[in-house]
């Protein structure tokens, strides 16, 4: 279950502190109390997880100046004022300083509870948020995000790091569902545009007036046009196969005027094309060969192996973190069905079943195997044609056993051994041949 979020009480009435905490800690807040602005400013700072209750009349530093010192370290914290029955005018002006709300005394308890829940709610979207600006300018954090290791994947990173620091323009194909968003972020993030703006459009959800008006210009909203927007980072087309002709003409047009290495390196995306075409039909030949001198193809999900297994685990503990339970454990008969399926979805069908077979475990009910027939009814045959070796279905179940135990007891080499029924030894030679390291678990 997610953590609760702090809630810090500033109040220079012993009184009046202790009763807001009270309350709001029995509704499930994390409450600290100070007497002061100045002793809470010891404390809050930027990326705080959380969010502040004050009083506006307080000694030495009041609710208005310490609000003024809040906004100005962190904009996106809520804060939330009390205020005396003549202090509502005052309050009216913190709400345009950037205070959250106010409540007026006497307050309905209630009241506190309902606006603690919403502004805690704010506060953690904002630093979620700011996480994942972070992770995707963060070159190494994506790259951990392309989890697998897999020939497939192996191949995939290395693409990534070469293209990246190649600084050119590059085209993505690959089925639905396989990651190619989050490749063009680590392409970008682990090059040497990495410090400058990544820009994302996609060209599926526009009319074409529209789409023409937000890369070109002139801007309808007045922003600047995304070619702009983009200059010196890089600009990254979603859907380019949507693109119409006229619109092609215009890009092939900006690419042709660029020098090298281009002021605005383009990165393409295509999410589908008819299974009778290809990508080279759908666009022009002179901007597909512009684009398409250097192409990424992301691997289909059947194609990576033990990675199904892998991914399914990541997925199936994330799930029981934020839902409260336990993981569905995986039977050697539903690990050969998750990696003889077609998986036409990819991760993102992998993930939902994940999520399915967390529900369900906590509900105490269904299966994995029954996840996978629901939907292998509404997207083709069950079963993949291409067989593989019993021994290789063994080592992938094997390793995934030894894989979820050490995560679930943390590393723990005793505990592992005792739950797996392996003497050290043999515990020691399996995670050596697996490239497993307790490191990793720690």
């Amino acid at each position: 279950m997610a953590r609760a979020m702090k809630v810090a009480i500033v109040d220079d009435e012993a009184d009046m502190r202790a009763s807001i905490s009270q309350w709001l800690a029995l509704s499930g807040f994390d409450t600290e109390t100070y007497s002061s602005a100045e002793e809470a400013l010891k404390v809050i700072g930027p990326e705080w997880p959380g969010v502040v209750v004050s009083d506006i009349k307080m000694p030495g530093m009041d609710g208005m100046a310490f609000l003024k010192r809040l906004m100005g370290m962190d904009s996106g914290l809520p804060v939330i004022l009390i205020t005396g029955h003549g202090d509502v005018p005052m309050a009216v002006e913190a709400m345009r300083i950037g205070a959250y709300d106010f409540l007026e005394k006497p307050f309905n308890p209630d009241r506190m509870t309902e606006l603690a829940k919403r502004a805690t709610q704010a506060r953690r979207l904002t630093l979620d948020n700011r996480a994942l600006r972070r992770e995707l300018a963060d070159g190494s954090v994506l790259m951990k995000k392309l989890i697998g290791g897999s020939p497939a994947m192996e191949r995939l990173r290395e693409d990534i790091l070469d293209l990246g620091q190649a600084d050119s323009h590059v085209l993505i194909d690959g089925e639905t569902g396989t990651g190619k968003t989050l490749v063009a972020h680590a392409l970008h993030a682990v090059g040497p545009r990495a410090s400058k703006k990544f820009v994302t459009v996609s060209c599926a959800a526009w009319g074409e007036d529209q789409l023409a008006a937000k890369l070109f210009g002139p801007s309808e909203d007045g922003n600047l046009p995304l070619i702009e927007e983009a200059r010196g980072g890089t600009l990254c087309l979603e859907d380019i196969e949507s693109l119409s002709h006229p619109l092609q003409a215009r890009l092939l047009t900006l690419i042709n005027e660029q020098g090298t290495p281009p002021e605005t390196r383009i990165i393409a995306i295509c999410n589908e094309h008819a299974p009778d075409r290809t990508l080279e039909d759908a666009l022009r030949p002179d901007l597909f060969y512009r684009l398409g001198a250097m192409t990424i193809i992301c691997p289909p999900l059947r194609a990576r192996g033990e990675d199904i297994l892998t991914l399914f685990a990541r997925a199936s503990e994330q799930f029981s973190e934020e839902y409260g339970c336990d993981a569905p454990q995986v039977t050697a008969q539903e690990a050969a069905q998750l990696l003889q399926a077609p998986w036409p979805g990819n991760v993102r069908q992998l993930v939902n079943i994940a999520e399915r077979a967390v529900l369900q475990n906590r509900r105490g009910s269904g299966s994995i195997a029954s996840l996978l027939m629901a939907d292998n009814e509404n997207s083709g045959p069950a079963m993949t044609t291409e067989g593989k070796p019993l021994k290789e279905y063994v080592e992938s179940f094997e390793k995934m056993l030894i894989d979820n135990t050490m995560r679930r007891h943390k590393g723990s080499i005793t505990a592992v051994m005792d739950e797996l029924c392996l003497p050290r030894r043999t515990l020691n030679e399996k995670m050596a041949k697996y490239g497993l390291q307790r490191q990793d678990y720690v």
